[in-house]
């Protein structure tokens, strides 16, 4: 698949984007769903949107690259950049960023971990951390973390909050949601990160905690909606970081 070329003002989103099939010409676009119900209803007035099709918007700007599509003067082989690194959406991001955490145990074999459990060192490198998060901080950016946690919590927990002056260092609002009193709350599956409040990056985890590197990303209001309103009531009965006693 040749990559043609991508909106330069969504780096957040990192769409929409063309491309071509190299061996028929084919084009394949990677745009928003139109789910605007007067906007569907005046396409339906030239074309009907069968079941297994769907609108995709493009901006204007997207023009040059879909006739390099057509016309074929693209150059063959080209790539994109892929799938965005975190340094990239929060680069994109103008308003808040909000990261949910609901295991009790993530990569046992991190060897600062296991200094802790060993000796009780709750030192830990958070420059790189701090130095990510600078910029967005900087300009504005509301960035909140809920970790929802059994009780009694586990070790992997207990480590984390003693830690986590480093959270707070890098300009983190952080809070502690005991599953007892979330019993109640919707609650995902799966952790995740929301930037602006206009797209999800869902992470999923092996069943020893260690990440498994498959991300999900999802930019449908229809499905963004519902766990802002989520994760506001959850966070709405979370205890504040310097209030919470893992003990």
């Amino acid at each position: 698949m040749d990559f043609v070329g991508m909106d330069p003002h969504s780096p957040a989103d990192k769409c929409p984007a063309v491309h071509v099939e190299p061996a028929t010409g084919d084009l394949y676009l990677v745009g928003r769903q139109v789910t605007d119900p007067a906007t569907l209803a005046k396409l339906a007035e030239h074309a009907s949107i069968e079941e297994d099709e769907t609108a995709i918007w493009m901006p204007a700007r997207m023009g040059p690259f879909l006739r390099e599509a057509v016309t074929g003067d693209h150059e063959p082989g080209r790539q994109g950049r892929g799938e965005p690194t975190l340094s990239e959406l929060l680069a994109g991001c103008r308003r808040s960023v909000v990261h949910l955490e609901a295991r009790d145990t993530y990569d046992a074999t991190d060897p600062a971990f296991l200094k802790w459990r060993e000796n009780g060192d709750t030192s830990y490198d958070w420059d790189g951390w701090v130095e990510k998060l600078s910029d967005a901080i900087a300009r504005g950016v509301r960035f909140r973390r809920l970790r929802i946690v059994s009780e009694p919590v586990s070790d992997y927990i207990r480590w984390e909050h003693a830690i986590s002056y480093g959270n707070v260092r890098a300009g983190e609002e952080l809070r502690w949601l005991p599953r007892r009193l979330a019993f109640d709350l919707a609650q995902p599956v799966a952790d995740y990160f929301m930037f602006n409040q206009r797209l999800i990056r869902y992470n999923f985890t092996a069943g020893d905690g260690t990440d498994t590197g498959d991300m999900k990303y999802v930019t449908d209001p229809r499905q963004i909606v519902p766990v802002v309103g989520q994760f506001e009531m959850l966070w709405e009965r979370a205890v504040p970081h310097e209030d919470y006693d893992p003990s």
